[in-house]
């Protein structure tokens, strides 16, 4: 699923802006008219240059300042502001320090199955959280990667009496979360170390722990395959939950499962169990993903 702008348009864009007439007044701000147009259409060629180098690292990534400057015809210079002024943005980022080569973010990537709809997403994994929380039976949460924040787009509910339970939309900080554990699991350590540069004292109400003891619960679950929620600092309290990553064609995480369950009906010894299904369930989403 790729969206993006038109690259053909987007130049027709400025095409049509150049020829926009003239006024020979002033603007409301006493500028003289004949002074904005032609710095308008410099800053309207500024942003579709912006956009087009976008368009190209989504494309080509990973991909270095030379061979953006040669596809795009655009100089160097100007190619290595807008990769600046996008890496400022959160939608690039240098994903091979050594040869300055740059890709998208996650939050890029998020916001890539959002604008074909969340509701395609929730559409791809259901069928897969259906059989997850029916074999189970317990709650499965869909969070999806925004920033450093989870959000939860989708659950299917158990039919046990008391069952885990958060509102569809809620946003919690991916540290906070097992199925957010498991999206940082599948990241660079770069990222890693951006997303966890602020430190929480608490969530909630509850004490969280520092950036250090994330990293090493994030390489644990790098690790087995998934995250395993059994610290009160997880959110929602008294839950276990085991996360999963789901990812694109690439392995990047763009969401992630959670299969919640009440501490107090959690049997320790189905752990396994419950992590391969869980585990499973992910992998199926992540094929479907890379297929649509």
């Amino acid at each position: 699923m790729r969206s993006g702008l038109c690259r053909d348009e987007a130049w027709l864009s400025a095409e049509w802006y150049a020829r926009l007439p003239m006024s020979t007044g002033k603007g409301d701000d006493d500028t003289p008219a004949q002074d904005r147009p032609a710095s308008g259409i410099r800053t309207m060629n500024s942003v579709l240059s912006t956009l087009r180098v976008f368009e190209e690292v989504a494309v080509r990534q990973p991909i270095g300042v030379s061979e953006l400057s040669r596809v795009t015809r655009i100089p160097k210079s100007s190619v290595q502001r807008c990769l600046v002024t996008l890496q400022q943005a959160g939608w690039l980022r240098v994903v091979d320090p050594e040869h300055a080569r740059w890709g998208v973010t996650m939050k890029v990537l998020a916001l890539g199955l959002r604008g074909a709809g969340e509701q395609d997403l929730r559409e791809l994994a259901g069928p897969a959280m259906k059989r997850l929380s029916a074999e189970a039976d317990e709650t499965v949460f869909l969070g999806v990667g925004d920033g450093e924040e989870c959000v939860i787009v989708a659950r299917e509910d158990s039919t046990q009496v008391v069952r885990a339970f958060l509102d569809i939309g809620a946003r919690l900080p991916l540290r906070a979360t097992s199925a957010g554990v498991a999206i940082m699991s599948r990241l660079e350590a770069a990222e890693v170390d951006r997303l966890l540069r602020p430190e929480f004292k608490e969530f909630a109400g509850t004490p969280m722990p520092s950036s250090e003891e994330l990293r090493q619960e994030i390489a644990r679950t790098a690790e087995r395959g998934y995250a395993l929620n059994m610290s009160s600092w997880y959110h929602p309290p008294y839950v276990a939950s085991i996360g999963a990553a789901i990812t694109d064609a690439e392995g990047r995480p763009v969401a992630a499962l959670a299969l919640a369950i009440p501490e107090m009906r959690y049997d320790h010894s189905r752990r396994d169990a419950l992590a391969r299904m869980t585990v499973a369930a992910a992998d199926e989403i992540s094929r479907l993903i890379s297929s649509a």
